[in-house]
Protein backbone atom coordinates (compact mmCIF):
# COMPACT_ATOMS: atom_id res chain seq x y z
CA UNK A 1 0.00 0.00 0.00
CA UNK A 2 1.45 3.39 -0.98
CA UNK A 3 1.21 6.54 1.12
CA UNK A 4 -1.81 7.92 -0.75
CA UNK A 5 -3.84 4.76 -0.31
CA UNK A 6 -2.82 4.68 3.35
CA UNK A 7 -3.91 8.28 3.95
CA UNK A 8 -7.17 7.75 2.10
CA UNK A 9 -7.91 4.75 4.33
CA UNK A 10 -6.97 6.65 7.51
CA UNK A 11 -9.12 9.67 6.73
CA UNK A 12 -12.08 7.44 5.82
CA UNK A 13 -11.78 5.54 9.14
CA UNK A 14 -11.54 8.86 10.99
CA UNK A 15 -14.57 10.39 9.26
CA UNK A 16 -16.69 7.28 9.68
CA UNK A 17 -15.70 7.12 13.34
CA UNK A 18 -16.50 10.77 13.98
CA UNK A 19 -19.90 10.23 12.33
CA UNK A 20 -20.97 7.16 14.29
CA UNK A 21 -18.90 6.86 17.48
CA UNK A 22 -20.47 8.12 20.72
CA UNK A 23 -17.82 7.00 23.23
CA UNK A 24 -15.67 10.08 24.02
CA UNK A 25 -12.47 8.03 24.17
CA UNK A 26 -13.14 6.55 20.74
CA UNK A 27 -13.88 10.01 19.37
CA UNK A 28 -10.53 11.23 20.67
CA UNK A 29 -8.81 8.43 18.77
CA UNK A 30 -10.67 9.26 15.56
CA UNK A 31 -9.80 12.96 16.02
CA UNK A 32 -6.15 11.96 16.36
CA UNK A 33 -6.33 9.88 13.18
CA UNK A 34 -7.85 12.87 11.40
CA UNK A 35 -5.05 15.13 12.62
CA UNK A 36 -2.38 12.69 11.45
CA UNK A 37 -3.98 12.29 8.03
CA UNK A 38 -4.54 16.02 7.42
CA UNK A 39 -1.00 16.97 8.46
CA UNK A 40 0.41 14.36 6.09
CA UNK A 41 -1.85 15.56 3.27
CA UNK A 42 -0.70 19.12 3.95
CA UNK A 43 2.95 18.17 3.56
CA UNK A 44 2.33 16.21 0.37
CA UNK A 45 0.17 18.80 -1.37
CA UNK A 46 1.53 22.05 0.13
CA UNK A 47 -1.90 22.92 1.54
CA UNK A 48 -2.59 23.75 5.17
CA UNK A 49 -3.78 20.91 7.36
CA UNK A 50 -6.63 23.14 8.55
CA UNK A 51 -7.92 23.61 4.99
CA UNK A 52 -7.78 19.88 4.30
CA UNK A 53 -9.50 19.04 7.58
CA UNK A 54 -12.27 21.54 6.88
CA UNK A 55 -12.82 20.03 3.44
CA UNK A 56 -12.95 16.48 4.79
CA UNK A 57 -15.25 17.34 7.69
CA UNK A 58 -17.66 19.20 5.38
CA UNK A 59 -18.65 15.86 3.85
CA UNK A 60 -19.47 13.40 6.61
CA UNK A 61 -21.45 10.17 6.75
CA UNK A 62 -20.37 6.76 5.52
CA UNK A 63 -17.27 7.53 3.46
CA UNK A 64 -17.14 5.64 0.17
CA UNK A 65 -15.31 6.27 -3.14
CA UNK A 66 -16.74 9.02 -5.29
CA UNK A 67 -18.67 7.81 -8.36
CA UNK A 68 -18.24 9.45 -11.74
CA UNK A 69 -20.01 8.90 -15.06
CA UNK A 70 -18.28 9.23 -18.43
CA UNK A 71 -19.54 9.28 -22.04
CA UNK A 72 -17.52 7.91 -24.96
CA UNK A 73 -18.77 9.42 -28.24
CA UNK A 74 -17.28 8.56 -31.64
CA UNK A 75 -17.65 10.00 -35.12
CA UNK A 76 -17.88 7.86 -38.25
CA UNK A 77 -14.08 7.64 -38.47
CA UNK A 78 -13.74 6.29 -34.95
CA UNK A 79 -12.38 9.54 -33.50
CA UNK A 80 -13.47 10.25 -29.93
CA UNK A 81 -15.00 13.49 -28.68
CA UNK A 82 -12.88 15.05 -25.95
CA UNK A 83 -12.90 18.27 -23.95
CA UNK A 84 -9.72 20.09 -22.95
CA UNK A 85 -10.28 20.80 -19.28
CA UNK A 86 -10.18 24.39 -18.08
CA UNK A 87 -8.06 23.39 -15.08
CA UNK A 88 -5.22 22.39 -17.40
CA UNK A 89 -5.32 18.69 -16.52
CA UNK A 90 -5.67 17.45 -20.11
CA UNK A 91 -8.26 16.10 -22.53
CA UNK A 92 -11.15 14.08 -21.13
CA UNK A 93 -14.37 12.36 -22.09
CA UNK A 94 -17.52 14.28 -21.13
CA UNK A 95 -17.80 13.34 -17.48
CA UNK A 96 -18.80 14.35 -13.98
CA UNK A 97 -19.89 13.18 -10.55
CA UNK A 98 -23.09 11.22 -10.09
CA UNK A 99 -25.50 13.31 -8.01
CA UNK A 100 -27.76 12.14 -5.19
CA UNK A 101 -30.62 9.92 -6.44
CA UNK A 102 -29.19 9.93 -9.97
CA UNK A 103 -28.30 6.86 -12.01
CA UNK A 104 -24.83 6.82 -13.63
CA UNK A 105 -26.51 6.47 -17.04
CA UNK A 106 -28.46 9.69 -16.43
CA UNK A 107 -25.36 11.46 -15.12
CA UNK A 108 -23.49 10.61 -18.33
CA UNK A 109 -26.31 12.06 -20.43
CA UNK A 110 -26.56 15.19 -18.25
CA UNK A 111 -22.82 15.85 -18.16
CA UNK A 112 -22.59 15.44 -21.93
CA UNK A 113 -25.37 17.99 -22.41
CA UNK A 114 -23.75 20.44 -19.97
CA UNK A 115 -20.21 20.13 -21.32
CA UNK A 116 -20.79 19.70 -25.06
CA UNK A 117 -24.32 20.86 -25.93
CA UNK A 118 -25.12 17.41 -27.33
CA UNK A 119 -28.05 15.19 -26.49
CA UNK A 120 -27.01 11.56 -26.38
CA UNK A 121 -28.46 8.18 -25.64
CA UNK A 122 -26.49 5.41 -24.02
CA UNK A 123 -25.75 2.57 -26.38
CA UNK A 124 -23.83 0.26 -24.06
CA UNK A 125 -21.95 0.08 -20.77
CA UNK A 126 -18.21 0.07 -21.46
CA UNK A 127 -17.10 -0.79 -17.95
CA UNK A 128 -16.67 0.19 -14.32
CA UNK A 129 -13.16 1.41 -13.52
CA UNK A 130 -11.49 2.04 -10.16
CA UNK A 131 -8.96 4.85 -9.75
CA UNK A 132 -6.72 4.48 -6.73
CA UNK A 133 -5.38 7.56 -4.91
CA UNK A 134 -1.89 8.66 -5.91
CA UNK A 135 0.22 11.74 -6.58
CA UNK A 136 -1.19 11.78 -10.13
CA UNK A 137 -4.77 10.67 -9.42
CA UNK A 138 -5.39 12.83 -6.36
CA UNK A 139 -6.01 12.02 -2.70
CA UNK A 140 -9.23 10.00 -2.95
CA UNK A 141 -10.35 6.76 -4.57
CA UNK A 142 -13.05 7.02 -7.22
CA UNK A 143 -15.12 4.74 -9.42
CA UNK A 144 -15.86 5.68 -13.04
CA UNK A 145 -18.85 4.20 -14.86
CA UNK A 146 -18.12 4.61 -18.58
CA UNK A 147 -20.83 4.45 -21.26
CA UNK A 148 -20.63 4.33 -25.03
CA UNK A 149 -23.09 6.95 -26.28
CA UNK A 150 -24.54 8.08 -29.59
CA UNK A 151 -25.63 11.60 -30.51
CA UNK A 152 -29.36 12.09 -31.04
CA UNK A 153 -29.59 15.90 -31.15
CA UNK A 154 -27.79 19.17 -30.49
CA UNK A 155 -24.61 20.81 -31.74
CA UNK A 156 -21.21 21.25 -30.13
CA UNK A 157 -21.13 24.10 -27.62
CA UNK A 158 -18.23 24.59 -25.21
CA UNK A 159 -19.05 25.14 -21.53
CA UNK A 160 -17.11 27.08 -18.90
CA UNK A 161 -15.54 23.79 -17.81
CA UNK A 162 -13.49 23.45 -20.99
CA UNK A 163 -11.01 25.27 -23.21
CA UNK A 164 -11.81 23.31 -26.38
CA UNK A 165 -13.95 20.51 -27.81
CA UNK A 166 -12.86 18.29 -30.68
CA UNK A 167 -12.75 14.77 -32.06
CA UNK A 168 -9.37 13.07 -31.77
CA UNK A 169 -7.80 9.92 -33.17
CA UNK A 170 -6.83 8.03 -30.01
CA UNK A 171 -3.13 7.94 -30.84
CA UNK A 172 -2.99 11.70 -31.48
CA UNK A 173 -4.24 13.02 -28.13
CA UNK A 174 -1.40 15.16 -26.74
CA UNK A 175 -2.28 15.10 -23.04
CA UNK A 176 -4.88 12.77 -21.54
CA UNK A 177 -6.66 13.59 -18.30
CA UNK A 178 -5.98 10.96 -15.62
CA UNK A 179 -7.16 7.47 -16.67
CA UNK A 180 -9.22 8.75 -19.60
CA UNK A 181 -7.05 7.11 -22.23
CA UNK A 182 -7.87 3.79 -20.56
CA UNK A 183 -11.61 4.53 -20.73
CA UNK A 184 -11.38 5.72 -24.34
CA UNK A 185 -9.49 2.68 -25.57
CA UNK A 186 -11.92 0.30 -23.89
CA UNK A 187 -14.84 2.14 -25.52
CA UNK A 188 -13.08 2.27 -28.89
CA UNK A 189 -12.55 -1.49 -28.88
CA UNK A 190 -16.29 -1.87 -28.40
CA UNK A 191 -17.07 0.65 -31.16
CA UNK A 192 -14.63 -1.03 -33.54
CA UNK A 193 -16.03 -4.52 -32.98
CA UNK A 194 -19.55 -3.31 -33.74
CA UNK A 195 -18.46 -1.29 -36.77
CA UNK A 196 -17.05 -4.48 -38.28
CA UNK A 197 -20.28 -6.44 -37.89
CA UNK A 198 -21.91 -5.45 -41.22
CA UNK A 199 -18.75 -6.37 -43.16
CA UNK A 200 -18.46 -9.67 -41.36
CA UNK A 201 -22.10 -10.54 -42.08
CA UNK A 202 -21.87 -9.86 -45.84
Amino acid sequence: MDVFSLLDTLQAIARNGLTYATNPYDRERYERLMELATHAYGELFAVTAADIKARLLSEMGCVTPKVGADAAIFNADGEILLMERADGSGWCLPCGWVEQNERPIDAAIRETREETGLEVEVKQLVGVFTRQPSAVNGPHAMIAVVHWCEIVDGSLALSHEGLALRYWPLDAVPNWHTNHERYARAAHAMWKSESLLPALSD
